[in-house]
């Protein structure tokens, strides 16, 4: 695997903080509000992205296989997140923790270091657990980040109106009937994976722009820390591992899972709270925290993970 420069992360570090700062901007000087947006890019901006990525990538049953994979572990780190903290904290701060716990940063920050360490079969690999993160993000992530505030049966609702779930049904009948996507609707929807970064990222700024000093919650922030930065990474090199016990592991498959692991949180964490009203104030802070801290922790984690794992 190749050796990690830390030089790698400041261009997406800069650019990640640079739309943080546009969005600060907008929501202190031009008193915009993010919930519209929040609400665009979860019904709009991402289903389409999705599925021209799918479309795209040339799914196949081995590489639906590490969907499904990031997909389930996603899920099982958060409902497990949920029982842990229902009792310690409020019902909305451990849905949302619950909702973190199983994602991450995998594509704002990862997707451009993916692309420096990774040749392209291993950016693809990447990309195929990326988008089980994601399918978690808008299916159990979201169901449990609704119980927080909704009742079951409101929460299943709320899934069932979310068109990223028929974005994936439609991408991989596209695929499995052999369609073609004309070239000039794939031109049109390239615009997207760009627009949904910049969003996501400013909301962050957005919020970050209306929170007061009473929103910051050490408690909180330090779980959400804690999960991000100490249980992804041993998960990741745990996984790593038991593969490798198990049968040789590709070098571009191991760091694409390690990379999982060392992420900061997810944009997405203060996307879905706006969505739903449920502590985006606290979500943003903690999101940040974690993105600040990703260019001194990632070096260090990824560098000390690969020297475990072998070659």
């Amino acid at each position: 695997m190749t050796a990690l420069d830390p030089t790698t992360l400041m261009g997406p570090l800069w650019t990640l903080l640079a739309y943080i700062a546009l969005g600060w901007l907008a929501a202190r000087r031009l008193s915009v509000d993010p919930r519209p947006i929040a609400t665009l890019l979860i019904y709009l901006v991402a289903p389409l992205t999705f599925f021209r990525g799918l479309v795209l990538g040339g799914p196949t049953p081995s590489y639906l296989l590490l969907t499904l994979a990031a997909f389930v572990t996603a899920s099982l780190l958060a409902v497990s997140m949920h029982y842990l903290t229902r009792r310690a904290f409020a019902p909305q701060e451990s849905a949302l923790l619950a909702f973190s716990a199983g994602t991450g940063n995998t594509g704002y920050f990862g997707l451009p270091v993916a692309m420096v360490l990774l040749p392209p079969e291993g950016v693809t690999l990447y990309l195929f657990c990326v988008l089980g993160i994601t399918l978690y993000e808008f299916t159990v992530g979201f169901y449990l980040s609704a119980r927080g505030r909704f009742s079951v049966g409101e929460s299943l609702a709320k899934i069932l109106r979310l068109p990223l779930i028929y974005a994936f049904l439609a991408a991989l009948l596209v695929s499995g009937l052999g369609l073609t996507v004309p070239t000039a609707a794939l031109e049109g929807l390239a615009v997207f994976p760009a627009t949904y970064t910049l969003l996501g990222m400013m909301i962050i700024g957005m919020t970050l722009g209306r929170v007061s000093i009473h929103a910051l919650d050490a408690r909180f922030i330090g779980a959400c820390v804690a999960v991000r930065c100490v249980a992804w990474p041993l998960l990741a090199l745990g996984v790593v591992l038991a593969l490798q016990a198990l049968a040789p592991l590709s070098p571009e498959l191991a760091m694409a899972i390690l990379l999982l692991g060392v992420v900061p949180m997810a944009a997405n964490v203060v996307v879905v709270a706006m969505e739903l009203g449920i502590a985006p104030a606290k979500g943003a802070l903690a999101v940040l925290a974690t993105t600040l801290a990703a260019p001194l922790l990632i070096p260090l984690y990824l560098t000390l993970m690969m020297r475990l794992a072998g070659p």
